[in-house]
């Protein structure tokens, strides 16, 4: 008996890996967090299987359905949102399993930021302009932050931030990284991505606040930051196909090429 955490990805029946839609469709045993994963992502589930919704349900609740599961001999799909590495609450799960002896495997998901990045038809690294993308949240009512990873530290370093949990509190980023990106910097709150009704505010750093109010968006939403979602800039060429620099796959005669094996 094996416990599957399987990336749902955003919302999207469409982003589910091959791999997750073939397990969830084999699983007699479906937990999913309906929440923030729509029905029809677990709709390829056995027609007999147990499909339960655990939006309601504690972290007790669900261990027990995979105990008797596991008496039971029978695999289990537990779908998460996104990736389940990121912000996925798996870990204490998977704390459990392990005290309990059970096995478990991991199948990665598309997470929010990849999927919002898509639908806006944006790259997120641009060269010479940020080559870096920070993951965060904030605290809010969940968890704390651990110390040192403020959102002032990460707005020091300029790179893109993809800031989750935290579109109720718009007041707090714009008073942090105003300094640091400046009231002009771009920002896209990318709300219920994947979903039938996602939505993506554009904005600045000045006035997104603002227009998330009068979308009266309070939840399920992704906050990106930072210059590389400027679509009108102007950036420099990476090298990756830059005619001047040759490499490995693409030499060119008479240029001694010096393979670089930190890639």
């Amino acid at each position: 008996m094996t416990v599957y955490f399987i990336g749902a990805g955003p919302g999207d029946p469409e982003l589910l890996t091959l791999k997750a839609q073939r397990v969830i469709g084999e699983c007699p045993v479906c937990l999913y967090a309906g929440s923030l994963v729509p029905p029809q992502v677990v709709a390829c589930a056995p027609d007999d299987a147990k499909v339960m919704d655990t939006a309601a349900m504690t972290l007790d609740d669900t261990h027990a359905e995979i105990k008797a599961a596991h008496e039971r001999g029978e695999d289990v799909a537990r779908v998460h949102s996104g990736d389940p590495s990121l912000y996925g609450a798996i870990a204490e799960q998977i704390r459990r399993l392990n005290a309990d002896g059970i096995d478990y495997q991991v199948i990665p998901g598309v997470p929010a930021y990849a999927a919002a990045a898509a639908a806006l038809g944006q790259e997120l690294t641009i060269p010479e302009i940020a080559q870096s993308i920070v993951l965060t949240r904030m605290s809010m009512q969940s968890t704390s932050m651990p110390e040192g990873e403020t959102l002032e530290n990460f707005a020091k370093t300029g790179a893109t931030l993809a800031i989750h949990l935290a579109v109720r509190n718009m007041r707090e980023i714009e008073r942090v990284l105003t300094p640091y990106y400046g009231e002009d910097c771009p920002v896209v709150v990318a709300y219920r991505v994947g979903w039938p009704d996602e939505m993506f505010i554009r904005g600045t750093i000045a006035d997104i606040r603002k227009k998330v109010r009068a979308e009266k968006i309070t939840r399920t939403a992704l906050i990106l930051v930072g210059p590389a979602l400027d679509r009108g800039r102007d950036f420099k060429d990476s090298a990756l196909y830059d005619p001047e620099k040759p490499h490995v796959l693409r030499p060119v005669v008479g240029v001694d090429l010096v393979e670089d094996h930190n890639t």
